[in-house]
């Protein structure tokens, strides 16, 4: 990895992905909401922003997320509306494929280039045993099939690239705090040389697959 775009930087896994892409000998280029007024939700903002990129970037991470648009995660039927659910899939899912569609100028056609975002494995619909946090699931579930898809299309244009979604486990954030419970949490740090360890081992014939932190296939 030579130049890296993280997408997200100034949030607990992004300003970690920098460090550790840096770390790694990488030019790391990091945007943020707050930082670089970069909505991921308002196309003309993600079109301004990387359009005043120079690339070719290697790898693009997106970091941003959201796992709730409420007070608190839906744990029945009658707690969903439909703002909410809105909201979750704009930052969740939208987000991540605005950013893949105006990043496609920024990948090199020839060579190796990775399209990665974050997921998560409760947006496994098999893996689903329980229920609950039904926005959150379901906008990464869309996320899921969004880069699935956008994969197979890349394979036609960027034959070396790799597009994928990534289950970082459950990392110790500010957001995550109140949700983890009895789950082994890992540090930002140790979350992000996870990460960019599965990146740096990813072959184009594993683009639109869903991993876990260990490279494990997640069922969809």
């Amino acid at each position: 990895m030579a130049h890296a775009l993280v997408i997200g930087s100034s949030g607990g896994i992004g300003r970690a992905l920098v460090s550790e892409a840096e770390a790694r000998g990488a030019r790391v280029t990091g945007l943020s909401r707050s930082a670089d007024g970069l909505d991921v939700t308002d196309e003309a903002s993600v079109a301004r922003v990387l359009g005043a990129l120079e690339g070719p970037f290697d790898l693009v991470f997106v970091a941003s997320g959201a796992l709730t648009a409420g007070p608190d995660p839906e744990k029945a039927i009658k707690e969903v509306t439909p703002d909410a659910l809105t909201d979750l899939f704009r930052v969740n899912a939208l987000g991540p494929m605005l950013v893949l569609k105006h990043a496609l100028p920024l990948l090199p056609r020839r060579g190796r280039a990775v399209f990665a975002a974050l997921s998560a494995r409760v947006g496994s619909i098999g893996d689903n045993g329980i229920g609950g946090w039904h926005g959150y699931r379901a906008s990464k579930a869309a996320l899921n099939q969004l880069i699935h898809g956008a994969a197979i299309e890349l394979s036609r244009t960027h034959r070396d690239a790799v597009a994928v979604c990534l289950h970082p486990g459950t990392v110790e954030t500010p957001l995550t705090a109140p949700y983890a419970g009895r789950h082994a949490t890992v540090t930002p740090d140790k979350a992000a040389a996870r990460l960019l360890d599965v990146i740096e081992g990813l072959t184009p014939d594993q683009s639109g697959g869903f991993f876990d932190y260990a490279g494990r296939e997640i069922p969809w």
